[in-house]
């Protein structure tokens, strides 16, 4: 108990737990960006999609409180390591070096709240339904049964130019958060060598744009109507 104690005070300790935080919540990151690219698809494939998820009961809340458990200690020590160092370092610089310092590195702690915030608003629009309640209730006839009409629900709620531009500024943050974040996860890995650090920050680079890509294609796609509700003009 002593020693992991110790090892959570330690810098270190607290490195690998965002680290190993930070590895679930970018998997979530990428699979999540996948099921919603199914909008660009037939109503049907979302819509079953979110069926599927809803019928796994206890094992999607069971997966709902390990990413709510990472998203907690990720938050939680990511801020506390910031705190610390602005603390080890209380007057800044006269002149503010910034030749290695990428911006997305300098600006975590204000991009990561940011995203809090923004998770906390995605969340009550469109998993609880306390934003655009009317379309979060809106129902798919299949056969006798009905289900809940994810595709409409999603092209509406971006139909809003406020929710969507809302959106795609948190993606850019998020682009931003992820481009540092994963560059820094396989630093605490060990992966910082001359023959690994390029190829990190290379792949850390093309997984920031693949999320932003991927995620702000929709509300775009939606807002130049590309994508629409069956039978609206």
């Amino acid at each position: 108990m002593d020693f992991q104690a110790g090892y959570l005070r330690s810098s270190i300790g607290r490195k690998t737990i965002v680290a190993i935080t930070g590895i679930i919540l970018f998997g979530f990151v990428f699979v999540h960006m996948l099921g919603n690219l199914q909008i660009f698809q037939e109503p049907d494939k979302i819509n079953t999609y979110a069926e599927f998820l809803h019928n796994l009961g206890g094992l999607l809340w069971l997966a709902r409180g390990i990413l709510l458990a990472a998203f907690v200690l990720h938050v939680y020590y990511a801020l506390k390591l910031s705190l610390e160092n602005k603390k080890a370092r209380p007057v800044g610089y006269v002149k503010e070096s910034t030749i290695q310092a990428t911006l997305s590195s300098r600006y975590m702690a204000l991009t990561g709240s940011v995203l809090l915030a923004f998770v906390i608003y995605h969340l009550l629009h469109f998993t609880i339904g306390k934003i655009q309640p009317e379309n979060f209730a809106l129902q798919e006839t299949i056969g006798d049964k009905q289900r809940h009409d994810v595709y409409s629900m999603v092209i509406l709620g971006f139909k809003n130019i406020y929710v969507s531009i809302s959106y795609i500024v948190a993606m850019t943050l998020l682009a931003f958060h992820l481009r540092h974040g994963v560059t820094s996860v396989f630093q605490t890995l060990g992966f910082n060598t001359p023959f690994w650090a390029p190829k990190t920050n290379a792949f850390a680079i093309l997984y920031a744009l693949t999320i932003f890509i991927g995620n702000t294609s929709m509300p775009v796609a939606i807002l130049l109507n590309f994508v629409k509700v069956p039978g609206a003009q």
